[in-house]
């Protein structure tokens, strides 16, 4: 792991937290999955997630962390960190082009805490990103990695990952599908990955109170090559709870 990776993600997370103003808008959420089709280890798995994301005036912020569980009572931690500096709003210029928005700088710090049987590793990924302008999406992403692996591992390799949200309503019922799509490229130690998840909600919470967000539904999981093996494939549908603060 080269110091200047890690010292450009600190740089990066540091501006984007602790020194701009308020966040333009800013989430906090916590979900609940129960699935019964993993791969690798016990098929069901019990998950919490807490996720954070916020607008800055330079920058956007994505973290997560999973808390999981197994059929075992096995449990493992593992978050991501996404920072990103808007380049058009850094330079003051326009940089739309296309659909293209905008045009970052990405980086994402991926940590495995190692508990249980599980391994520890921390990657880092470095490259540029793109903030899309597609029709009926609250958003749209793309970003271009190259990945600095943890070499007790895997050896380094390339990565797209690519976000997005669509908002429909059926009658005067809200629904949200949202999804992330990473893409990663095989090298002489594993095979190329392919983790195509989407979640699959309804807000209950407007019956509550109107500014209420609480989604009941499903969490979708194909992820082909799970963790580079190849041929180890996974297909899961999990149940869903979601709440926004």
């Amino acid at each position: 792991m080269k110091l200047t990776h890690i010292a450009a993600l600190c740089a990066i997370s540091t501006a984007a937290t602790f020194t701009q103003a308020a966040p333009i808008w800013q989430d906090f959420s916590l979900t609940a999955l129960y699935g019964e089709n993993y791969k690798l280890g016990t098929e069901d798995r019990t998950t919490l997630t807490a996720e954070y994301a916020a607008k800055l005036k330079y920058s956007d912020v994505f973290f997560f962390v999973d808390q999981q569980w197994d059929g075992n009572d096995d449990d493992s931690t593992y978050f991501e960190l996404a920072p990103r500096l808007s380049l058009g709003e850094i330079t003051g210029q326009n940089l739309s082009f296309g659909p293209v928005k905008d045009v970052l700088i990405a980086t994402t710090w991926e940590h495995n805490a190692g508990h249980g049987a599980n391994t520890e590793f921390n990657n880092f990924l470095y490259g540029v990103g793109f903030s899309l302008d597609i029709p009926y999406t609250q958003y749209a992403n793309v970003n271009f990695y190259k990945a600095d692996n943890d070499k007790n591992i895997s050896k380094d390799d390339y990565q797209m990952t690519i976000t997005y949200a669509v908002p429909f309503k059926i009658g005067s019922e809200e629904f949200l599908a949202d999804a992330f799509l990473d893409w990663s490229t095989a090298e002489d130690d594993h095979a190329s990955e392919l983790n195509w998840t989407t979640q699959y909600k309804w807000n209950v919470g407007k019956h509550i109170s109107p500014n209420t967000r609480l989604y009941v539904g499903i969490e979708h999981s194909v992820w082909n090559n799970k963790f580079g093996i190849k041929g180890v494939d996974q297909n899961d549908v999990s149940a869903l709870v979601k709440y926004h603060f």
